[in-house]
């Protein structure tokens, strides 16, 4: 018996149209053929170091109807998207790109994870996820690569009409 701690589920919490809602998101096309194999459970290298990420129960709780639980939990967001639990699931559920099907349902009902939120400020700021200073354009330069020039306006635009940026986000961190 696993030592998770069991609890009940209140049935009016349940949404049994999530299952279809994640069944029409590409990605989630194939979750209804999962039968429960635990076969994606025991290749995954996450659930390896993180007992919390379990891609079986993230399955059963969606085709289950809890919505609520899945979506503004953090699970989701740990998968490494390796898909040695796609490439051996015998039902061909498509378990990679399940979760991020649920990750773009949880981000259009307002579930933004912050390192989500934290990448797409980076990303304003920086134009890329990682800053380039002098240290890594001298390294560049002893390769002759030309210097990467720190300019984000190309990248914050886009951000911004991509909704992920507002524009007083942008003023806010000095940019513009």
């Amino acid at each position: 018996m696993s030592q998770e701690k069991r609890e009940k589920i209140a049935v009016d919490k349940l949404d049994p149209k999530f299952k279809d809602q994640v069944a029409q998101e590409r990605g989630g096309e194939m979750i209804v053929r999962c039968f429960a194999c635990g076969t994606c459970s025991a290749s995954c290298p996450v659930r390896q170091a993180n007992d919390r990420f379990n891609p079986r129960r993230i399955i059963h709780m969606v085709l289950l109807g809890l919505k609520d639980e899945v979506l503004s939990d953090d699970f989701v967001w740990l998968c490494a998207g390796c898909f040695s639990c796609q490439e051996r699931c015998p039902q061909g559920v498509k378990i990679g790109d399940l979760m991020t099907a649920l990750r773009n349902i949880a981000v259009r009902e307002g579930h933004i994870h912050p390192s989500f939120t934290a990448q797409m400020n980076l990303l304003g700021k920086a134009g890329r996820l990682m800053e380039i200073g002098d240290f890594e354009n001298k390294k560049r330069g002893r390769f002759k690569l030309p210097p990467i020039q720190q300019d984000a306006a190309e990248v914050r635009t886009l951000l911004e009409k991509c909704g992920v940026l507002q524009p007083e986000e942008v003023q806010d961190r000095g940019g513009g």
